[in-house]
């Protein structure tokens, strides 16, 4: 092992003896180079005042070299703010912004210890950097039956854990709070677990209330209390798209620094947040009483970054930069929610209006995010969303053989009565078939 990585684990062992025991073996054995390029490029920045001639780009009269094709498009832009490469941890401008961010949004963060957040390439990104660091073969990976199918290859099939499924939806369908706990506390033999919280949930847009919240906080505390060391992750890709009552902060507030067993981690972004999909900004967050910890975990996360993408794209953490900077950001970022909640509450009303009755389908409850599910009760869900292709140009997710997932987040809200028209009728064509 890299003395440097010893060191790192020692920082680690001191700050929290637990933590470190849940680092995977690749987690263990990571690092973030102090005497390679980019630390000697940095060395030399702060002091090589005649001529510097370390990092790997090209300049030109003082700022990096750059075509006119490109910069004429962005002119609004420095050239410094754009070409060179962001450090690997991101903007260290645009990481404290984001930290602010995350207090206001987040107010039972305030007191608590936590990092500042360090930039990824969005939230798979973030997602990969936590399976490397804490995931090993056979680990428990737990989240609810009802999940982004990309948690299966990140943790599955990338570091071949073990995924442990429950019931997202108790039957009388709120946050399934007994079932997490059963699927925590069956991990008392391993001593470890990672959790996985999305909420609001993809794919049924379903954020818990402040109650089940607290009952989700409680089954952590309760497994740690248990002797078993839990990652806990929350998965924040759509936060802030709360249209209902339901929690309005993220969990991470709540179950950092919850317990010495616990570590919790924010997965969050400009992706879905700020309505910037292709500029894939995201964001890793990390919550422990030590600042050992913290660091050390900061210093393991550049490696994975360092050794997998090297930095993350800078135009990119420019544009969100000054977008969150400008006077205009929330008025801007409030009329594009209204639009989102009015096609939320858009499709309630219609499922809600007897227009369709209730014998082809149900709905799963659904308060925020992108999208909603149909549990469909009289044809299977792929043999729907195929006929409504190929029949109806109208394209859905099938997920198992009963749920049809439809994202209102692209459809108008004068379009969504017409949609469900159709879906409805697909239905009773495969019935009459």
């Amino acid at each position: 092992m890299n003395p440097l990585a010893g060191q790192l684990n020692d920082s680690i062992k001191a700050g929290n003896e637990h933590v470190y025991d849940m680092l995977s073996n690749l987690g263990k054995a990571l690092y973030y180079p102090k005497e390679g390029i980019l630390s000697q490029s940095a060395e030399a920045a702060a002091h090589a005042k005649k001529y510097n001639a370390t990092i790997g780009i090209a300049t030109e009269n003082g700022v990096p070299m750059h075509l006119g094709v490109i910069q004429d498009k962005l002119s609004a832009y420095s050239p410094k703010d754009l070409y060179g490469y962001a450090p690997p941890a991101g903007k260290p401008e645009l990481r404290t912004v984001w930290r602010e961010k995350m207090l206001r949004e987040t107010p039972s963060l305030e007191g608590k210890s936590f990092g500042t957040p360090i930039a990824t390439n969005a939230l798979t990104h973030g997602l990969s950097i936590v399976a490397d660091l804490f995931a090993d073969q056979g680990d428990a990976v737990i989240y609810p039956d009802k999940n982004w199918e990309n948690y299966e290859l990140t943790f599955g099939v990338r570091r071949l854990s073990d995924t442990v499924n429950y019931p997202l939806f108790t039957e009388d369908m709120s946050f399934n709070s007994e079932g997490l706990l059963d699927a925590l506390l069956a991990q008392k033999d391993r001593g470890k677990a990672i959790v996985l919280l999305n909420f609001p949930n993809n794919p049924t847009g379903y954020t818990p209330g402040i109650q089940e919240g607290e009952a989700i906080v409680a089954a952590i505390l309760r497994a740690a209390e248990e002797g078993i060391n839990v990652v806990v992750v929350s998965d924040d890709a759509y936060f802030g798209l709360f249209f209902e009552d339901s929690l309005k902060e993220s969990l991470f507030g709540r179950l950092a620094n919850l317990h010495p067993r616990v570590l919790a981690v924010k997965i969050d972004g400009a992706t879905k947040e700020e309505f910037v999909w292709g500029f894939r900004v995201g964001f890793i967050t990390y919550a422990s009483d030590s600042k050992e910890v913290l660091a050390a975990l900061e210093q393991k996360t550049m490696g994975i970054i360092r050794a997998t993408i090297s930095s993350g794209p800078h135009p990119s953490q420019t544009f969100v930069l000054d977008a969150l900077k400008s006077p205009e950001f929330a008025e801007q970022k409030e009329e594009k929610f209204q639009i989102m909640k009015g096609r939320a509450n858009k499709v309630k009303a219609l499922l809600d209006s007897g227009k369709y009755g209730d014998e082809v389908w149900t709905y799963y409850p659904f308060n925020s995010g992108y999208f909603m599910c149909l549990k469909l009760h009289t044809v299977s869900a792929d043999a729907l969303r195929l006929h409504l292709i190929h029949n109806y140009g109208l394209g859905t997710i099938a997920l198992g053989e009963t749920d049809l997932r439809v994202a209102f987040s692209c459809i108008e809200e004068d379009q969504l009565e017409d949609l469900f028209d159709m879906v409805y009728a697909g239905i009773r064509d495969l019935e009459k078939a």
